[in-house]
């Protein structure tokens, strides 16, 4: 049995939950929810969004990355694996935490649909004022 460290890690984004782990000594494979990058989100900006800790810290040839998402849009789910692919390499190694950090990788984006209010029709609009 091969003794290569594994990092577990998880990420969210809007209503969108990514579970992660990442595998030294690998071959730069990458799969998500049994995928490759291109076929699950069949758009290339959002494959290089999620995969941007990889390149930005220049470890993605040497690790094997497994990826679970759920929940909300492909464009949450990006943003929620990409998160979680910061979190997992700032465990893997403590040297990329500054790095990550520069690019601002290892925050949360807390923006969230806003609820809908009653008496009107849409998030904030509200219906046709009649003063007679």
């Amino acid at each position: 049995m091969s003794d290569a460290k594994i990092v577990f890690a998880w990420g969210s984004r809007k209503r969108s939950v990514a579970r992660l782990r990442i595998k030294e000594n690998g071959r730069g494979r990458i799969y998500i929810n049994g995928l490759r990058p291109q076929e699950y989100f069949g758009r290339e900006d959002l494959v290089l969004y999620a995969l941007e800790p990889l390149k930005i810290t220049g470890v993605e040839k040497s690790l094997d990355v497994v990826c679970k998402v759920e929940g909300g849009g492909k464009s949450g789910q990006a943003g929620a694996m990409r998160l979680a692919l910061a979190r997992a390499l700032k465990d893997f190694d403590e040297n990329l935490t500054e790095v990550l950090k520069k690019f601002r990788m290892l925050s949360r984006d807390p923006r969230e649909k806003e609820r809908m209010k009653y008496g009107r029709s849409k998030r904030r609009k509200s219906p046709q004022y009649s003063k007679r």
